[in-house]
């Protein structure tokens, strides 16, 4: 197996050095798992005793979690698949369907599992911090070169494989936290403008029958 010194650790799975970072397949910078099978999930149910089980539906195009129509499995049936529970900071992919979605994992869904139409991305926070590879794969052009890797057919797919070795330009850290706050203040200054609009869209009906009287 290749290996790359990177900071004084070593990076397995090769990397191809760069002016921007290192280029290196991401099952060298993460862990990638599939979701269980569906006989592991059978009888899934929107009561709202149980653990949440997340599918494509519940990833938002913010990359979040939309909660409202969650399904969920039971707790008993839960205990069989503690290998699937999410944590803080992983990354859930769609790899069949609408592929290109995907959301970061909360603290608020620790524990919640996923299901079989989706990819659990596991980032090793040493080497790459979760919102730049969030960032990284939802970026137009790398999300148009990771489409068309997908299998063909009926239904396009990605699996475990093949995502570990699409390729990822992962700069240092610091570079990595900067880029993290910048899109940050972006994300907070758009969704304010938003807000101004949709305030000033409440008000116009208002504003025009002032005019007309």
């Amino acid at each position: 197996m290749n290996e790359l010194k990177k900071g004084g650790r070593v990076v397995r799975g090769g990397g191809v050095p760069t002016a921007h970072g290192q280029q290196i397949p991401l099952g060298g910078l993460c862990d990638v798992a599939a979701g269980p099978s569906g006989s592991l999930l059978e009888s899934l149910h929107e009561d709202m005793d149980g653990v949440p089980v997340l599918s494509p539906p519940d990833l938002t195009d913010a990359h979040g979690v939309d909660t409202r129509h969650l399904r969920r499995v039971s707790r008993t049936k839960a205990l069989k698949l503690g290998r699937f529970a999410l944590r803080e900071g992983d990354i859930l992919m769609v790899r069949q369907g609408t592929l290109g979605r995907l959301a970061l994992i909360k603290y608020e869904q620790t524990g919640w599992f996923y299901g079989s139409s989706c990819l659990r991305v596991r980032p090793q926070p040493k080497l790459i911090l979760s919102a730049y590879l969030v960032a990284y794969l939802s970026y137009p052009p790398v999300q148009r070169e990771l489409l068309a890797k997908a299998l063909p057919g009926t239904v396009p797919s990605l699996n475990s494989a093949m995502l570990k070795e699409f390729p990822v330009m992962v700069p240092p850290l610091n570079r990595q936290h900067a880029v993290v706050e910048a899109l940050t203040d972006l994300d907070a200054r758009i969704r304010l403008q938003r807000q101004i609009a949709d305030r000033l869209e409440a008000l116009r009906p208002a504003i025009f029958g002032e005019l007309f009287q």
